[in-house]
């Protein structure tokens, strides 16, 4: 059994690590941080987590360090560097799910975060947590960056034709969100009467997702995101001019020779479309490829749970390979349906 603290667990991604990890065969859960709802029971903030007996407490770096093997940092952009960096100097693993280490170049993160990086010196160490395209270095990684929802629907959708070289210029982006992508603090815009019936574009040009998915794919990218009135969920479009003409079926039978030996990546047949709604409560990133004769382009989908795959699952699938546990363990769920 491994010893796993969560660090800053009070959000949705929290709430994910908890309920996968309390049911993961090979995990121990120590310690339980948040700093506003220390000394009191886990089910408080997760009435799904009800009957384990758990306990959020304050953070001290040192003394949970000395509790577990592996830390997971589930904390907002900017606030996991400084314990990240105490962990690693006692000798522990960290699985780091904000911004912080996903951007290999200081001045890029600079300048979308618009903040100076707490921890430079530790970039060159962080390996993105993207198992289909990191997986032996991430086995041999101490710290692990796992990526963004939207990087990860939208760069799965588009690898295999990135690995091979296909990519031929400027590529579009159009991805829709879940609520539950906003975090769980209260903001008007996400308040019932303003979100439900609702569809808009935000962050037209500045996401900061942006240089993460083209550090992830070596090309340019536009991306728009939207927010969608459905509580988990990210559906990627994305659409791209290839160096050959391809066609559907040869698209297909390209994404399904890379993605053969992915366990949690679900190649969909020809002229089916991924739905958020399938992989909701899973690991599953679905995907399906179309060539589109009459404009030249390739249309390239992606649908998984912003929560799971896109975040906590991700960062779990990632804890199995650092520890040399099978893959999939702990995350085996099929979804929910309906």
């Amino acid at each position: 059994m491994t010893n796993v603290a969560i660090i800053g667990a009070s959000g949705y991604v929290g709430g994910e690590l908890l309920r996968l990890l309390l049911h993961h065969p090979h995990v121990r859960i120590t310690a339980v941080t948040s700093e506003q709802s220390a000394g009191k029971p886990v089910h408080t903030l997760f009435p799904n987590l009800r009957g384990h007996d758990l306990f959020f407490e304050a953070l001290n770096s040192a003394e949970v360090a000395a509790r577990a093997d592996v830390m997971f940092l589930a904390l907002p952009h900017t606030k996991s560097a400084e314990p990240a960096g105490v962990f690693l100097n006692a000798g522990r693993k960290v699985i780091d799910l904000s911004a912080d280490f996903r951007l290999k170049n200081r001045e890029t993160y600079e300048t979308w975060y618009k903040t100076v990086h707490p921890s430079p010196d530790l970039l060159a160490t962080a390996v993105y947590g993207l198992p289909e395209q990191h997986r032996e270095q991430i086995r041999a990684a101490t710290l692990v960056a796992s990526p963004g929802c939207y990087p990860t629907a939208a760069v799965l959708s588009l690898l295999p034709l990135a690995t091979r070289g296909l990519l031929d210029g400027r590529i579009i982006v159009d991805a829709k969100s879940g609520i539950s992508g906003a975090g769980r603090s209260p903001a008007l815009p996400y308040h019932f009467p303003e979100a439900n019936e609702s569809l808009e574009a935000y962050q037209l040009g500045s996401h900061r997702h942006i240089p993460e998915i083209e550090q992830a794919l070596g090309v340019a990218v536009i991306f728009t995101p939207h927010l969608v009135p459905m509580t988990r969920g990210i559906f990627s479009t994305a659409y791209a001019q290839l160096t050959k003409t391809l066609t559907t079926d040869e698209l297909t039978a390209l994404y399904r020779d890379f993605y053969k030996a992915e366990p949690f990546v679900r190649v969909l047949d020809v002229q089916q479309s991924p739905n958020p709604r399938h992989t909701r409560g899973s690991n599953f990133c679905d995907v399906s490829a179309f060539f589109d004769e009459r404009s030249g382009m390739a249309i390239l989908m992606a649908a998984l749970d912003n929560l799971v795959k896109g975040a906590a699952g991700q960062a779990i699938q990632a804890f199995n390979l650092m520890q040399g546990l099978p893959e999939t363990a702990g995350l085996d769920d099929t979804g929910l349906y309906p």
